[in-house]
């Protein structure tokens, strides 16, 4: 395949005229900082991290930080950002990081890649970012703007074919280590805000001149991938238990499984099991059922509302805690909601 001329410098020009500048976790070669971005930013909108990153910061400034404090408290602050293996492995990440570095990132994405939760774009994006070596990202923006600049359109539900594409996007790569950083920003930029995935907006593109979905006419035909991963569903009884005291019930999630490690009202497969774990001191209430959208599973929760003081079986172990407290633990975002409102 004919690499397109001057591919690299027409990005990095473009992402100095035009580019994204000012959020929060560029103009740093700080590689904490790069890597908690790059983390959160994972299936999160950047409007939704511009929020949870000066708040994670403010609560743990340094990988030291982090790496001292206790779980609970690292998945409290991540509460709402969904995906909390992401959280759990942030956690792990910076311990590895005082532990096998002596708390310094190391500067290789080989290396980078050893560590909890960073797989190979991550990698990449914090080495380029940070320390300038000529690594490849590929997360699915940039797939998409070099499938359609490439016309590369071998399905990349086939290994070799997304193997091949990560091929190209090293070849693609400035010359220049000091052009990697921008560079790499520009690739994420132009797949945020130009090359989207039902709009491509060829008239504000650097490289349309030699992008051949652009030529070919057909932008949206790239990237192709034909595996889909098929959604599925559950139903889940909540158990919402409120003590005369105004205290609710909790018990901490498995450490697998959804809401892993998180703090939640008991949860049940049936009503029957449900009603059966706690003492009917009062009619039970039935909340309204509703769903709640994960990428690719709606959870069916069914909330019941009981009073008492305590569980009567076991698979309900758990603790009172207060209205005041609740709100400052790890909480699954519906079920924080559902106690919020």
């Amino acid at each position: 395949m004919t690499l397109p001329q001057g591919f690299a410098r027409s990005m990095v020009d473009w992402q100095r005229l035009h580019g994204r500048q000012s959020l929060p976790w560029q103009n740093t070669q700080d590689p904490y900082r790069v890597w908690l971005s790059e983390i959160m930013l994972q299936q999160t909108q950047v409007s939704t991290v511009l929020d949870y990153f000066p708040r994670f910061l403010g609560r743990f400034p340094d990988v030291a930080a982090l790496a001292a404090a206790p779980q609970d408290d690292v998945l409290a602050l991540w509460s709402g950002l969904g995906y909390y293996s992401r959280a759990r492995n942030l956690h792990k990440c910076a311990q590895e990081v005082m532990g096998r570095f002596g708390g310094a990132f190391p500067r290789r994405a080989e290396d980078l890649q050893t560590l909890p939760g960073i797989g190979r774009s991550t990698a990449a994006a914090i080495s380029a970012f940070c320390f300038g070596e000529r690594a490849a990202i590929l997360d699915g923006n940039v797939k998409r703007v070099l499938t359609r600049v490439l016309g590369y359109g071998a399905d990349l539900a086939v290994a070799k074919n997304e193997k091949a594409l990560w091929a190209l996007a090293q070849d693609l790569l400035p010359v220049q280590a000091e052009d990697m950083p921008r560079y790499t920003q520009a690739l994420m930029d132009l797949g945020a805000t130009v090359c989207l995935p039902r709009k491509a907006q060829c008239e504000a593109c650097p490289v349309s001149t030699v992008c051949q979905a652009e030529a070919q006419g057909e932008p949206l035909a790239y990237p192709v991938k034909t595996r889909k991963l098929k959604r599925t569903s559950a139903t889940l009884w909540l158990l919402w238990a409120v003590n005369a005291q105004g205290q609710v019930w909790l018990q901490k999630r498995p450490d697998s499984g959804i809401w892993a490690g998180l703090f939640s009202l008991p949860v049940f497969e049936s009503e029957a099991t449900l009603l059966a774990a706690w003492p009917q001191e009062t009619q039970p209430q039935f909340i309204k059922p509703w769903k709640h959208v994960l990428t690719h599973r709606d959870l069916h929760l069914h909330p019941v509302r009981m009073y008492g003081s305590g569980p009567s079986a076991p698979a309900c172990d758990g603790l009172w805690v207060d209205a005041q407290a609740w709100p400052d633990l790890g909480l699954p975002a519906p079920i924080r909601a559902l106690l919020a409102g």
